[in-house]
């Protein structure tokens, strides 16, 4: 019998027994279950055990978190059960089958816009600052702009057009892109298709409102005419276009003969893409994204645009954690292109501020608990900053009360902001910086409201907080002085330290394994932090390896993110389990090449699973360090 076979019988009968598990594989640290009906997992008493770390569901996959040992549990689970374990492809392709529609178009919508966010970022800071030189009246009296006074910054705005431009008019070329090489085809035929949406031989989409019936341009067929209209900015009918460009490449492939498939396919694919969105697609995605977004500024701007707001603001916070919110991108961008701003992103911008605002409060009250300050500074400056998950999943969840309080918050900013009408001008800017991307005329307005998001969720927290005695449970675990040295953890590879906050992966980047940081390798060997013992390896994959040390710390260090897929191919264990190291020996020796070709990331995370004696843990990130030299973590 097992070291885990008690506790995978009762995992066995918590997640609904053997009927109910339609496939199940592991990865380093986690159990992956494709589950018939997910509903019968009993959630809180799963996390309640001993032997779990937590759970979550992504990608219609039930996921529990087991740590270093999971490979262990694995072995006594499928043997409990009676069953095959299956590899990890074969879980996600079961995993389908529990996304019903909207989960699946969610999920596609999140992977679309997910490579264009940082040029959208790009652009909202472009357009802010071009607000504040070229539309804020700050002199003589408030009759000039910066921009009015100064040739010279009438150049940077002009020329910073330039970029903004691109970004949000050509968006199209963008979304064709990203949908062909979210589906595999040929990504080069997706930016030519995104470019015929764009070019300058149509009418600009900003100016066919202005622009008589009469004197639009068309296509004269002889037959029919087709307008001459562009689609820039538009979000609908550029992945309508993609998508269609995607399936009919993949259908003259499948019947084109391999001879002739260099000429055949990309020709008859593009062509046919192309004629399609022009005289079918892009008009109907107009129509379609131009009815979604009067219905959303329906919502913000009518009768009860109060109630709307205060909904949206309450609701946010919860659709980041089911990812529903990536759904919001699109229609900010569509609300746009039709009215030359959104009052919805603002919203999302208080949102931020007021989850950060919440982690404020935790701050305060933990303010001696210097393990627990390590988690909450970070997540609230990062929070602050537009980026939400370390705050929501690392601090507020964690503890509910402060997630709720920002929920508050942020419905009483939400509905000054629908209030006011607040606008911005463009969407991806966050948090405090958000202002940057507002309308100058309201950005009194949404001070206000930040004002607000600031004050409401602090203010309920540390009122909260206080009555259920935090600040006695906050001295319970200040670390008792140690008159141990310091001691410390080198840094495993050659390369930049990161904090697990960069590392965008859902699990690491969220400490649901715990506290560690990265590194983006320079070499390809990776080295024993410290002295210790080899704990676990993973046989088939040899992409991580797990460490005890003399204190009883547990450590996991992982070759890349989602490097399991590559089932070995380019990785070497230099070491066996139960094999005694000392700082500096070599683990691992790994291809960053392959790695890279496979599509993955090869930063390298070192998550401490389990602190054991270790007390007053400290990362040191944002440095450049070097293997078996410098210290990247101490603790006492």
């Amino acid at each position: 019998m097992g070291k885990y076979a008690e506790d995978a019988k009762e995992l066995l009968e918590l997640v609904g027994g053997r009927q109910n598990i339609a496939a199940v594989s592991h990865c380093m640290t986690r159990m992956r279950f494709v589950l018939s009906d997910p509903s019968i997992a009993d959630v809180k008493k799963i996390e309640a055990m001993k032997a779990v770390k937590g759970s979550f569901t992504q990608s219609g996959q039930f996921q529990v978190i087991i740590g270093n040992s999971v490979a262990d549990f694995y072995n006594d689970f499928v043997a409990a059960a009676g069953i095959e374990g299956v590899s990890k492809d074969a879980v996600k392709q079961a995993a389908k089958k529990n996304q019903n529609l909207l989960q699946r178009a969610v999920t596609a919508i999140a992977e679309i816009f997910a490579p264009l966010i940082p040029a959208i970022i790009v652009g909202g800071l472009i357009l802010g600052f071009r607000n504040c030189i070229d539309s804020l009246y700050l002199f003589e009296n408030g009759t000039k702009t910066l921009c009015d006074i100064s040739q010279f910054w009438s150049g940077i705005d002009s020329f910073l057009w330039l970029i903004g431009e691109a970004v949000f008019h050509m968006l199209p070329v963008g979304i064709c892109w990203s949908v062909t090489k979210k589906m595999g085809t040929t990504q080069m035929l997706g930016i030519v298709l995104g470019l015929t949406l764009v070019s300058g031989q149509l009418l600009n989409a900003y100016a066919v409102a202005s622009t008589a019936a009469a004197d639009i341009p068309f296509w004269d067929f002889g037959y029919f005419k087709i307008n001459m209209i562009g689609y820039q900015a538009q979000v609908i009918p550029a992945i309508l276009a993609a998508f269609t460009l995607v399936y009919l490449e993949k259908f003259f492939r499948k019947i084109t003969p391999q001879v002739v498939s260099m000429i055949v396919v990309p020709f008859c694919s593009l062509v046919l893409a192309v004629i399609a969105a022009h005289f079918i697609l892009g008009p109907v995605g107009w129509k379609i994204g131009s009815a979604i977004s009067s219905v959303v500024y329906a919502g913000i701007t009518g009768s009860f645009k109060v109630i709307f707001g205060a909904v949206f603001g309450f609701v946010y916070a919860p659709l980041v954690i089911t990812g529903l919110h990536h759904m919001t991108n699109a229609i900010d961008l569509q609300l746009i292109a039709d009215y030359s701003g959104t009052m919805l992103w603002p919203m999302i911008a208080l949102s931020n501020i007021a989850q950060g605002s919440a982690v404020l409060g935790m701050i305060t009250l933990q303010r001696k608990n210097a393990a627990a300050q390590e988690v909450n500074v970070p997540a609230c400056i990062s929070c602050y900053l537009g980026v939400t998950e370390p705050a929501i999943f690392g601090v507020n969840l964690k503890h509910l009360y402060p997630f709720v309080c920002g929920m508050i918050g942020s419905a009483c900013a939400a509905v000054i902001c629908v209030a006011t009408g607040t606008t911005a001008n463009a969407i991806g800017v966050g948090g405090l910086p958000g202002i940057l991307s507002i309308q100058p005329k309201y950005m009194l307005s949404f001070a206000i409201c930040m004002a607000v998001a600031i004050a409401v969720p602090f203010l309920l927290t540390v009122i909260v907080g206080k009555k259920k005695s935090m600040k006695r449970s906050e001295t319970e675990m200040i670390p008792e002085d140690t008159e141990e040295p310091v001691k410390e953890l080198k840094a495993f590879l050659d390369g930049r330290v990161i904090p697990l906050k960069e590392v965008g992966d859902g699990v690491f980047s969220e400490g649901v394994m715990g506290d560690g940081l990265a590194v983006i390798p320079e070499n390809e060997t990776l080295c024993a932090p410290a002295d210790g013992t080899v704990t676990v390896l993973m046989e088939e994959s040899r992409h991580a390896c797990g460490l005890t040390l003399s204190n009883g710390m547990e450590l996991l260090l992982h070759v890349g993110i989602d490097t399991v897929d590559m089932k070995g191919d380019g990785f070497e264990y230099l070491v066996k389990e139960g094999d005694k190291v000392r700082t500096g020996d070599p683990l691992i020796c790994f291809d960053r090449k392959k790695i890279k070709q496979a599509g993955h990331p090869d930063t390298t995370v070192c998550i401490i699973t389990d602190e054991g004696e270790a007390r007053g843990i400290q990362f040191h990130t944002g440095i450049r360090a070097e293997a078996n030299d410098t210290a990247v973590i101490t603790f006492e």
